[in-house]
């Protein structure tokens, strides 16, 4: 693992568009031979795009390797690059609807809602160039790669970071403290603290942190999406207004408006949704598996 992040640390010193070149490279051999993830990937499309054709759903998903494997190169800048290139790198839009919105400003706790597209790395470093943040992590096997992670989101302002496995009470000092959340709340992770909303019209299991946080703390949520740039420049990282009248008393219906502004910003760029994990793996009960 230390080779791998050592080449990627190297290959991060060319010129971007040779390493746009090369990760187009690599994610079309990932395409070829990585068959448990595409077969993933072209059933999430079916179940999403129903009316879209074979051919269609093999397009995409050509795409979607390729920009996989971009992002994850990367990485090899994100960690490492000096801030000067990172911020030619990484284009922001509507920056004021975070910046307006951070606790020092309104007095508020703030989420930051950030949805599985393959940028969000670079959308982290756009936050972390900005102001401190507590976020979540899934921690690796390998114990170089979890440092590595560890240390390359902790670059600039000193993110906090949490395992999964430590709760949410952490992050909750934290933001007492006056940090924004960045929290990532569309994957599958089981039944708890989840409940079965609409996703493209299929029911996923979804958990309901962002709107019990927004109702515990009264904090104001910002969606931010964060993919590569149609021109192979680097990044494209767009802050949203803040949710209105957000969440209500229901949960349901706050994690429902959730997972449809999610939709909408992937029928935008459908390509670079994180299409290679098992989003419906938890049915509701008695309920085949759709895998």
């Amino acid at each position: 693992m230390r080779f791998v992040i050592a080449l990627m640390r190297t290959l991060g010193r060319l010129p971007y568009a040779t390493q746009v070149r090369i990760g187009n490279g690599l994610g079309w051999l990932l395409f070829q031979l990585v068959a448990p993830r595409r077969r993933i990937a072209l059933r999430n499309l079916a179940l999403c795009f129903p009316d879209w054709s074979e051919a269609q759903r093999l397009d995409v998903v050509r795409a979607h390797f390729k920009a996989y494997a971009r992002t994850f190169l990367d990485r090899g800048i994100l960690w490492f690059a000096p801030q000067a290139r990172l911020e030619q790198l990484i284009k922001v839009e509507g920056a004021e609807h975070f910046e307006n919105n951070l606790p020092a400003v309104t007095g508020q706790p703030l989420v930051l809602l950030v949805p599985h597209f393959l940028g969000l790395d670079a959308g982290g470093m756009a936050v972390a160039m900005r102001t401190q943040v507590v976020s979540m992590y899934t921690r690796q096997p390998n114990p170089v790669l979890d440092a590595q992670l560890r240390a390359g989101r902790e670059r600039f302002s000193g993110a906090e970071l949490y395992s999964r496995d430590d709760g949410i009470r952490p992050v909750v000092r934290a933001m007492k403290r006056g940090l924004p959340f960045f929290v990532l709340p569309d994957m599958d992770l089981g039944p708890s603290d989840a409940v079965f909303v609409d996703f493209f019209g299929v029911k996923a299991a979804t958990i309901t942190v962002v709107p019990r946080l927004a109702r515990m703390a009264r904090a104001r949520v910002v969606p931010m999406i964060a993919t590569l740039a149609d021109d192979n420049s680097g990044y494209r990282v767009r802050f949203y207004p803040p949710f209105e009248d957000y969440p209500g008393e229901d949960d349901t219906i706050a994690t429902q408006r959730m997972n449809d502004f999610i939709a909408e910003r992937v029928r935008e760029t459908p390509a670079q949704y994180y299409w290679v994990h098992k989003r419906f793996k938890t049915r509701p009960p008695g309920e085949a598996s759709l895998y």
